[in-house]
């Protein structure tokens, strides 16, 4: 750990962090020295993932579908710990549907997790990060918001507004000391393809092939680009959007 990743003193929440990046994101910032408040839906993976961090972390079980869910969860985390320096919001969910099969509560539904509690519950903590003297939010989006995938229309319209409102959070934030910015990871092997991997034949090596680095990615790729957007090691980096997809977005091969 260099001095400019170093998260001691600073306090971060971590939403969806019972597995895959959300887990991976907060094994990080706790081993740069942050204490870590965990959030999701299953207290025996956010117990599980708590009993291996070191700096007295905090679990707070939420469900991000339900209208309000991000304001609550925004007031219970003040309540509890009196603010935040680093948002993490990677709670969200997939959804693969084609237009034909696309009905208004689907759309209703990955709206509200990915893109509504996204914003509330960014919105409720930043004047606790002001109050404190600044603070950096990280999207986790996908590079569905950066190209045009197959079958997944309200889920790619749910990450591209999440990188519009990174900008705009910026903006609007920037003179107050919040930087936001977003990662759009790539097929990175999380529980999302578990399945497919297990039962699809040839699909790991087909779409190893599509990426330039050869390879699907895992949580810790990730992680560590959260690491770098909550510490000042991206001081002076602010309203940005990455693809972390071993080049499979922006190459071709």
């Amino acid at each position: 750990m260099t001095e400019s990743n170093d998260l001691t003193s600073r306090t971060a929440l971590v939403t969806g962090a019972s597995r895959g990046i959300g887990e991976a994101s907060a094994r990080a910032l706790d081993a740069a020295g942050a204490r870590v408040i965990l959030t999701g839906r299953t207290v025996a993976d956010l117990e599980r993932v708590a009993g291996d961090l070191g700096n007295d972390p905090v679990i707070i079980t939420a469900d991000l579908a339900q209208s309000g869910a991000g304001t609550a969860l925004a007031e219970q985390v003040v309540a509890q710990v009196g603010g935040v320096d680093i948002l993490v919001n990677n709670a969200g969910i997939p959804m693969r549907r084609t237009p034909e099969q696309l009905t208004e509560a689907d759309v209703d539904l990955v709206f509200a997790i990915n893109v509504r509690s996204l914003l509330m519950l960014s919105v409720g903590l930043g004047p606790s990060m002001i109050e404190r003297g600044g603070g950096s939010i990280v999207n986790i989006s996908s590079i569905a918001g950066l190209s045009g995938p197959l079958g997944r229309v309200a889920y790619a319209g749910t990450k591209g507004a999440v990188d519009a409102m990174t900008r705009a959070l910026a903006a609007d934030w920037g003179p107050k000391g919040i930087r936001v910015n977003s990662i759009c990871p790539g097929i990175i092997t999380t529980a999302i393809w578990e399945e497919s991997r297990q039962t699809v034949p040839g699909l790991i090596e087909d779409l190893a092939q599509k990426v330039p680095l050869k390879r699907w990615g895992d949580s810790d790729d990730i992680a560590d680009v959260v690491l770098f957007f909550a510490s000042d090691a991206s001081r002076y980096v602010t309203g940005e959007t990455i693809a972390v997809d071993g080049g499979m977005t922006r190459l071709s091969v």
